[in-house]
């Protein structure tokens, strides 16, 4: 049985997490949610997608369900399960389940990675029915106006093994996400980091570079996220080329002479 990996943030009337937008996607969302309409993001890793949602959710002031998809997930840990509680077997509603009945953002992170019964469960409530049929508990619930289903994945990941059918994808709005303008990343990194911008602009320029190398020797590049570990242990005093080395190549690569190469690339982007 599959552990249900699902989390609820208290959005409503709380602070609302940073985010900075890079084009229409904050009134693309609005609209989304005023129509009833789901939504599906699609971005390499570390690029904003979550936090994003997270921002959208507290902006709204709805509540936020978040599952990150596994190969183990399955139709059950989306709508939950009986379950023995001193003694009684009781219903246990799951984190789709509950969003339906709160009117909240359910929030599917990397949906591909989910089993395929998943998608089954998810195609009458992304059309006009907007419904959720509980077969164990024979009850159907109709989502109310206030609930949204929100999806992601990386395109750059996935293979013909792992992709959301067309049929599928049909049924979403979609917004592609992709790594901000320099200038824009940069505020981002400050922001989060808490590190001067004279210093964090370098990190963005080398991230843009090592980005430029995907698809040749690394299956992805830098992520912003990345960049905002390496400014925040450069702000807490670690030397900058150590620091670079911890965030922005380890992660990146387990190959001894691609970490030369990035390591090259490092030092003739930043001198």
């Amino acid at each position: 049985m599959a552990e249900e990996t699902s989390s609820q943030h208290g959005t409503a009337g709380g602070a609302v997490p940073f985010y900075a937008p890079t084009g229409n996607e904050v009134a693309l969302f609005e609209h989304a949610h005023r129509n009833r309409l789901p939504l599906l993001l699609k971005g390499p890793t570390g690029c904003g997608k979550t936090r994003f949602v997270a921002h959208m959710a507290a902006r709204l002031g709805r509540p936020l369900h978040t599952v990150s998809c596994h190969d183990d997930l399955t139709a059950a840990d989306l709508t939950g399960r009986y379950l023995l509680k001193g003694g009684d077997t009781v219903w246990t509603d799951g984190p789709l389940t509950r969003s339906v009945r709160e009117g909240a953002i359910c929030y599917l992170d990397e949906v591909v990675e989910a089993r395929k019964d998943v998608t089954v469960v998810l195609h009458p409530l992304t059309d006009d029915r907007r419904l959720l049929p509980l077969e164990r508990t024979g009850e159907l619930l109709e989502a109310p106006p206030a609930f949204m289903l929100v999806v992601s994945y990386n395109p750059g990941y996935q293979n013909i093994l792992k992709s959301l059918k067309p049929s599928t994808r049909q049924r979403f709005v979609a917004i592609e996400f992709g790594f901000p303008k320099a200038d824009a990343e940069t505020g981002i990194v400050v922001q989060e980091s808490g590190l001067s911008a004279d210093r964090v602009a370098p990190l963005v320029r080398l991230g843009n570079a090592l980005r430029a190398l995907k698809g040749q020797d690394l299956e992805e590049g830098v992520s912003t996220r990345l960049l905002v570990y390496c400014a925040s242990l450069i702000r807490d005093g670690m030397p900058r080329d150590e620091a670079i080395l911890a965030s922005m190549i380890e992660p990146l690569t387990d190959d001894p002479e691609v970490k030369k190469a990035l390591l090259r690339v490092a030092e003739l982007t930043l001198g």
